[in-house]
């Protein structure tokens, strides 16, 4: 197992940690608070991004709640790769909620304290972000990355904290089950996005618990043989998606319809041909990173420099 360096101590880290949990959960909770004090008014959108601040804050105050019942002595290495892991989906999530609540609804609230709550709320979620990247930034620094490994920090680590996001961005658009259900070419373009989600789940996890040298095969034969068919299938779906939802060949709706939710004005669930073509822009944007991905993996087959095991 890595070590520590002396100074600053493993303490010194969940110090680090600890002068963002409270701002961490108090942005989070005011920005729940605020919309959740809109009542019906807040719609679907209010209520999808009432979830994800939700579940930061609930995330978070668990990860404080562990840390502050032990010693730091007492928590694995592979904890702070998980914590801090957890950070940067936080980041994630806040900021992606921040940019969609205040594109799909806050920009449509009439002048008021409505929309004053609103923007406040975005603005806490905004907060939120910031501090979860601090909270990465500021433990990177407190490693000596000479002598410990730390994970989430290494360029393939990133890649697949970006895939597993962007899935479930595309997840939370998928919810609405009307747009792919009764098509195969669209219910296999969700079967690809969950597929490609726990391969590269799969492959996190073992990196996160230090696992990936007792596989049978090289792990960079594994990742590489899982990113070639993660591309393949996203090009797939990259293909169907956007022919069968756009094609009026294919049932498909080519322009953006100006009645029902997606009238220019306040409604109370989002536009299903803006879901749509937000699906099918995350579709490219993941294919990208996977892309990416395999590029990376090839050159390290090619050259020989994938990362060797570490001491137990």
């Amino acid at each position: 197992m890595s070590t520590w360096r002396t100074s600053p101590s493993s303490e010194g880290i969940l110090w680090v940690s600890w002068l963002l949990r409270l701002p961490q959960l108090c942005s989070t909770c005011v920005a729940f608070s605020l919309v959740a004090d809109m009542g019906t008014l807040r719609g679907a959108i209010g209520n999808w991004s009432m979830s994800f601040w939700c579940v930061c804050f609930a995330m978070t105050f668990i990860i404080a709640l562990v840390e502050c019942c032990r010693h730091p002595s007492s928590f694995p290495f592979f904890w702070y790769n998980i914590s801090v892991t957890y950070a940067c989906y936080a980041a994630l999530i806040c900021l992606s909620a921040s940019i969609i609540y205040s594109i799909t609804y806050v920009q449509f609230v009439p002048y008021g304290p409505y929309r004053d709550r609103a923007i406040a709320a975005t603005a806490f979620s905004c907060i939120a972000s910031v501090l979860y990247v601090i909270e990465v930034a500021g433990i990177w620094d407190c490693y000596e990355l000479k002598e410990i490994f730390f994970y989430v920090h290494t360029r393939r680590s990133l890649l697949k904290v970006l895939e597993t996001f962007v899935a479930g961005v595309i997840f939370a658009f998928l919810s609405n089950t009307s747009l792919y259900l009764h098509q195969p070419a669209l219910e296999w373009c969700v079967a690809v996005y969950s597929i490609c989600f726990i391969l590269a789940a799969v492959v996190l996890l073992l990196n996160l618990g230090e696992r990936e040298y007792r596989l049978p095969v090289p792990f960079s034969i594994y990742q590489l043989v899982l990113s070639l068919l993660s591309v393949l299938l996203y090009i797939s779906a990259l293909v169907l998606w956007p022919l069968y939802q756009f094609s009026e060949e294919l049932g498909g709706q080519p322009q953006r319809p100006s009645d029902g939710d997606c009238r220019d004005k306040l409604t109370y669930n989002m536009c299903a041909w803006d879901q749509r073509l937000a699906v099918a822009v995350l579709t490219a944007a993941n294919l990208l990173v996977y892309v990416a991905d395999l590029g990376y993996w090839a050159r390290q087959v090619s050259v020989g420099t994938e990362d060797q095991p570490r001491d137990s």
